[in-house]
């Protein structure tokens, strides 16, 4: 179930684009490694992200029934010119007009080619919220800009990827999401700060619930599940809501200052070098 609304999302793409452009042009060295990608230089990824926020517009504009390949997608790859923050920052606002513009004119319940199990064009609003989010976060570390993210879109974050990952488990026989079965074993995701009506609908006569925001993941023999709410768990991770997302995401580690974790750090490794992607 998402969190949040289409428009939401779209808001989101809009706001989020616009941030990426900001480090684009903030004088960052666009051949800098990426310090969580490192695979990738600073421009590497942007046109990483980009490209892929085109090929999403593409399948939703044409309600595609099947999966697009990158290589028909018009400047899927960026503009011709290298190292041009100009250049790189007027593709990207380009294409997320191009991509909001989609998705607004299809509505969350057009039927689009997609994966996880959910055929809309809803699906991949949410999906490129969170896509665009987590590497602007990439962004930032390689330019060396500070991070901030709204509370409903951190947990809505978290909660796809969880959803994601019940989806291969069922799907997928072959997906790694199986091994992370640990009967009797189970993880506790904790924020520490006010998150303020994140999971107010969530809870009596729609005030929040005064323990914070917090998931529970079972790693059952059988299947891996979760919920809303805080027990005592095999081990929890606790900070603020932002951190604990980016540590979700392996955009942060596990002992930066502002995180704690409680228990059985091990199993906590193990979780997120499997089940989140890098």
């Amino acid at each position: 179930m998402t969190l949040l609304a289409h428009d939401r999302y779209c808001d989101e793409i809009a706001h989020q684009v616009g941030l990426l452009r900001s480090v684009v042009t903030s004088g960052a060295d666009l051949s800098a490694t990426v310090p969580t990608c490192p695979d990738w230089s600073l421009e590497q990824l942007v046109r990483h992200t980009g490209g892929a926020l085109r090929w999403v517009e593409l399948i939703v504009r044409t309600r595609a029934q099947e999966e697009v390949p990158e290589e028909t997608v018009p400047l899927h790859g960026g503009p011709a010119e290298q190292g041009d923050p100009a250049a790189l920052d007027a593709w990207l606002a380009e294409t997320g007009e191009m991509l909001v513009g989609a998705l607004r004119e299809a509505g969350p319940d057009a039927k689009v080619w997609g994966w996880a199990g959910v055929l809309t064009a809803g699906f991949w609003a949410r999906r490129m919220t969170h896509e665009i989010t987590v590497h602007r976060a990439d962004a930032t570390l390689a330019a060396g800009l500070p991070y901030e993210v709204a509370p409903d879109v951190a947990a809505d974050a978290i909660d796809e990827w969880l959803e994601i990952i019940e989806w291969a488990q069922r799907t997928l026989p072959d997906d790694p999401a199986r091994e992370l079965r640990r009967p009797g074993s189970s993880i506790h995701l904790h924020a520490t700060d006010d998150t303020g009506a994140v999971d107010a609908e969530r809870s009596e006569m729609g005030a929040p619930p005064p323990e914070g925001w917090g998931r529970v993941i079972e790693l059952g023999e059988n299947a891996i599940a979760w919920r809303h709410g805080h027990e005592k768990a095999t081990v929890a991770l606790r900070g603020p809501l932002t951190s604990v997302f980016l540590a979700f995401y392996r955009r942060l580690p596990l002992d930066a200052p502002e995180l704690e974790v409680v228990g059985e750090r091990e199993l906590l490794e193990f979780w997120l070098e499997r089940a989140t992607f890098g």
